[in-house]
């Protein structure tokens, strides 16, 4: 256990200085970026049409000042991939709901499909914005967390309601709805969707994790 916590200190303490260095460093050249992939053979620079340059020129300077994950892929549809990736910002970025409920939607979403990745990056970005341990552990083993607060319940009764469902009840939808009102049931279905996307995208091209990172979450029974 003593280990585990240290892991997830580790986890939260490099999320920061991320955060920090992202928001303080200017815009990476995107002829340097080194993409990744797996099944997609990463992309170089000198290889890319105008098209994918231009998508590439955006994630450089967007909010994300990188393009890991999903975006080697998206690079194939450049124009489909462009308005993705602003799609995904602002979904990631500018919801209605607040950062912490924001990112608990994503990891249940990753949860869902078992990408690893996108779980390995939201789980990090969850508990530093105050996301209790042990409900991220339960997410991890695909168990309703015995304690979260009143939002955290919302959130997750509607996402996990919907994702295993495919409909969310009256009930769900209506404490939803009055909790965060019609803008915050539609940025909560967006955020899911666009991870929903970023799984599918992962988990065809086999996205590895970085080096040393192993995977954290089992295949659900």
């Amino acid at each position: 256990m003593q280990n585990q916590v240290l892991i997830v200190v580790g986890l939260i303490a490099c999320a920061l200085v991320a955060t920090l260095i992202a928001a303080q460093a200017p815009p990476p050249n995107p002829r340097d970026v080194q993409l990744v992939g797996d099944r997609f053979k990463p992309l170089k620079w000198d290889e890319m049409t105008p098209e994918q340059k231009k998508m590439m020129e955006h994630l450089v300077s967007g909010e994300r000042r990188g393009a890991g994950g999903p975006f080697n892929v998206l690079l194939r549809s450049p124009e489909m991939g462009d308005l993705a990736q602003e799609f995904g910002a602002q979904m990631r970025f500018h919801s209605s709901l607040p950062r912490k409920l924001n990112e608990m939607a994503i990891i249940i979403t990753a949860r869902h499909w078992t990408a690893q990745y996108e779980w390995n990056a939201h789980r990090a970005a969850a508990a530093q914005a105050g996301l209790n341990e042990s409900i991220i552990q339960a997410i991890a083993g695909g168990r309703r967390p015995a304690a979260m607060d009143a939002d955290e319940t919302i959130v997750y009764n509607f996402a996990t309601e919907l994702l295993n469902t495919k409909q969310v009840s009256d009930p769900v939808f209506k404490a939803t709805k009055d909790k965060f009102g019609e803008r915050g049931v539609v940025d909560l279905i967006g955020v899911m969707g666009y991870y929903q996307l970023v799984s599918m995208l992962l988990n065809v091209d086999r996205y590895p994790l970085s080096a040393g990172v192993k995977p954290e979450l089992q295949p659900l029974k």
